[in-house]
């Protein structure tokens, strides 16, 4: 009992509430992923799942949207985010990132709010810090900030990448003072498993410096006032890589993937 104790003495308060939460949020997507699986087991007409390899070629329907020049979509936002200032709707949450928060299905987001989604594909962490300022009117009860692997993808060092970090929570605490604020982990990528266009470029980044970096991501969350949701540790295989039936293609998300985000969503705002 006496090595216990004086462990714990040491311990942060903050990583307490972080283990318990973490703990709770890995229970209730265990109980998803084995409710679904018990479902497919006991019903008669249970379809034939699909091989990863053939779920994997299915691809996020984005509509024009996704076609657009980067210029075009920040026009698009900034309109869709004075549209939400005028209008001030109650519980607004927004998501604030890259393609991931882009491609959350409206239909799977948390149904107690209302969502503005301020996702550009392909953003990088110093893209999403220029233009923040797009959605400074809107009033939001909580943002949703997830940015990082495009900058990894294209060779930006860790330092960069956690002082843009630092600064984006710093415009947002400043701006939205009333707002809470999450910042949620890097998620991994598929590995050798990943069938997306750049596969090259994500095997060359191991996820274990993703993992590292979210451990820094999560250090500037604590010191700026900022939730962290870490999400890694819900998606990662065995052998640490993004979990197969959790994507597309090994970088984007399937529709089971965003089941997970969601029910992480849910818990945290609890």
């Amino acid at each position: 009992m006496s090595l216990v104790v004086s462990t714990t003495k040491h311990f942060p308060v903050w990583a307490y509430f972080s283990l318990i939460s973490n703990g709770i949020l890995m229970l209730a997507v265990i109980l998803l992923i084995w409710q679904r699986q018990r479902l497919t087991v006991l019903s008669d007409n249970a379809p034939v799942p699909v091989p990863a390899s053939q779920a994997q070629t299915a691809t996020p329907e984005l509509g024009p949207r996704h076609q657009l020049s980067y210029q075009k979509w920040l026009e698009i936002l900034k309109q869709e985010a004075n549209v939400t200032a005028d209008k001030r709707p109650q519980r607004l949450s927004i998501l604030a990132g890259d393609s991931l928060s882009l491609w959350f299905p409206v239909e799977l987001l948390p149904e107690d709010r209302n969502w503005l989604n301020q996702g550009i594909s392909g953003e990088t962490s110093r893209g999403l810090l220029q233009r923040l300022s797009l959605f400074d009117k809107t009033q939001p009860e909580t943002i949703f900030v997830m940015i990082g692997i495009n900058d990894l993808i294209r060779g930006v060092s860790d330092d960069v990448i956690l002082d843009n970090q630092r600064q984006i929570l710093r415009y947002l605490r400043r701006t939205h003072p009333k707002t809470q604020i999450f910042v949620q982990s890097i998620l991994p990528h598929g590995g050798e498993d990943a069938t997306w266009e750049g596969r090259e470029k994500l095997l060359a980044i191991p996820n274990s410096r993703i993992q590292k970096l979210n451990q820094q991501i999560q250090s500037i969350a604590t010191k700026q006032g900022v939730k962290y949701i870490d999400l890694y540790p819900l998606f990662i295989n065995q052998k640490g890589n993004l979990r197969q039936e959790f994507t597309t293609d090994g970088l984007h998300l399937s529709p089971a993937g965003y089941v997970v985000w969601r029910t992480a969503l849910q818990i945290y705002q609890q």
